[in-house]
């Protein structure tokens, strides 16, 4: 094990440098103009796993973007780890916010600062060096293959349809994932268990036409104030959720589920500093933690209508819309939950207006065992590298492919991340700290030893 920290301090600064060209590729899988950039990312990532030393990368095809698979097989007989991310990245908007260009990498206090760098390309770039370190040092103690898609932002519409028709090629023991966040580098965790995702866009139409607000104001419904109103009935003054039937499948957490949660340690001033806010909000009888993690929520994304260009235009707008998610706790369903939430916009629409909603995309809650080989692989690796015990914890994200995961292949996965929450996922100037980085590629191949080690 020596010999890997060794391995990886000598080339560290190059492992860093892969790193920054692969954040350079604006690999949006959202907006159809960056087609061509995924796939050269796809191919940059396929040529990183050849040089790290895989036996076979293939890119699919899909019908959106592709996969990239590949595979490094020691001895049949022994593990298999699958290792899953993805190599898209949420559109970088609004662009005016970023400190630096969002694709064009900038280090700052011990920081990458670019899009991608936590989420997921700085995190699934951590396993090919993982890799490499094992090649190099001819010392791997399982099989490793990787599963690399080009469409997690998006909802990984093609993914199942690959999971489906390639169970063979993905045979494995467990599948590992790293994805998500830690509490900080003092208070290691890790997570387990992703909420579910229901997405939907409402789209509410009064006028056939804009209209003057001085002539028609007052005497025509504005399909603004109709579409705030709606949204703002999805919430009581205890800010619970009004939807009828939202909360009928939801699995309440124990008290001693509970307790453990209160056990990892937040501080509820610096959560706000570094948010910018000076009161916290949420669901009414629930701690901060528990709200962001064992309980679902309903989110406005995006909401436009009108007229929003420079200067003042005098508009009753003919068409309002918004952009709504739900995150969702075990055992909700996704389809459950969305048609609920389709159902409700349609029908508290008022007179004078017509409402048409549509899903977007979505996903099901997953939690992992924590008392299975790969969780306790996982729990010791941790405190191999950082000396103490990993605590652990839900998180509020979504990984849409879990449950299918489990369901297609029949693994367990583990998750293994090394973000921050205030990694700015999502946001202007996401960053992600060279000490988790660095940190994640120490730590992975610990994970592969002990899970060999147990599975012996």
């Amino acid at each position: 094990m020596k010999v890997w920290k060794e391995y990886q301090e000598q080339h560290k600064d190059r492992f860093l440098n892969e790193l920054l060209d692969l954040l350079r590729i604006p690999s949006v899988s959202a907006r159809s103009e960056h087609k061509p950039d995924m796939l050269n990312c796809a191919e940059a990532v396929k040529a990183r796993l050849l040089e790290a030393g895989a036996d076979i990368v293939t890119i699919y095809p899909t019908e959106g973007h592709p996969i990239v698979y590949a595979e490094k097989i020691v001895d049949p007989s022994k593990p298999t780890v699958l290792v899953y991310g993805h190599y898209d990245v949420q559109p970088a908007d609004p662009i005016e916010l970023w400190n630096s260009g969002p694709f064009e990498p900038v280090i700052k206090d011990g920081k990458i600062f670019a899009r991608g760098s936590a989420d997921d390309k700085g995190q699934f770039y951590m396993h090919v060096k993982a890799l490499e370190t094992f090649t190099k040092t001819n010392s791997a103690p399982t099989n490793i293959k990787f599963l690399i898609e080009g469409e997690e932002e998006i909802g990984s519409p093609n993914l199942a349809t690959f999971v489906k028709n390639n169970k063979a090629l993905l045979k494995a023991d467990v599948i590992l994932i790293s994805d998500t966040s830690m509490l900080s580098m003092d208070t290691p965790s890790i997570d387990i268990g992703v909420r579910g995702l229901s997405y939907i866009e409402v789209e509410v139409t009064g006028p056939n036409r804009d209209l003057h607000s001085g002539v028609y104001g007052g005497a025509v419904a504005n399909p603004i104030t109709i579409l705030a109103k709606m949204i703002a009935s999805c919430h009581d003054e205890n800010n619970h959720i009004t939807i009828p039937g939202f909360y009928d499948d939801v699995v309440a957490s124990t008290d001693t589920e509970r307790a453990k949660m209160a056990e990892a340690p937040f501080d509820e001033n610096e959560y706000k500093t570094d948010l910018g806010v000076s009161t916290l909000w949420g669901e009414k009888g629930f701690t901060t933690n528990e709200r962001t993690g064992i309980r679902p929520t309903i989110e406005v994304n995006g909401i436009w209508g009108g007229y929003t260009g420079e200067g003042a235009k005098t508009v009753l707008p003919s068409k309002a819309f918004a952009k709504i998610s739900a995150r969702l706790v075990p055992n909700q369903s996704s389809v459950i939950i969305t048609e609920k939430l389709l159902n409700y916009f349609k029908s508290i629409a008022p007179a004078g207006v017509t409402v048409k909603a549509s899903e977007h995309h979505g996903g099901e809650p997953y939690m992992t065992p924590i008392d299975s080989i790969a969780y306790k692989a996982a729990a010791k690796a941790i405190h191999a590298t950082f000396g103490k015990d990993p605590i652990p914890v839900r998180g509020g994200g979504s990984i849409p492919i879990c449950a299918l995961f489990e369901k297609e292949l029949g693994l367990k996965i583990v998750f293994l991340g090394f973000g921050l929450d205030s990694d700015n996922l999502h946001s202007p100037n996401e960053k992600y700290e060279l000490v988790n980085f660095y940190k994640g590629i120490e730590t992975i191949p610990y994970f592969h030893h002990y899970f060999a080690e147990m599975n012996a």
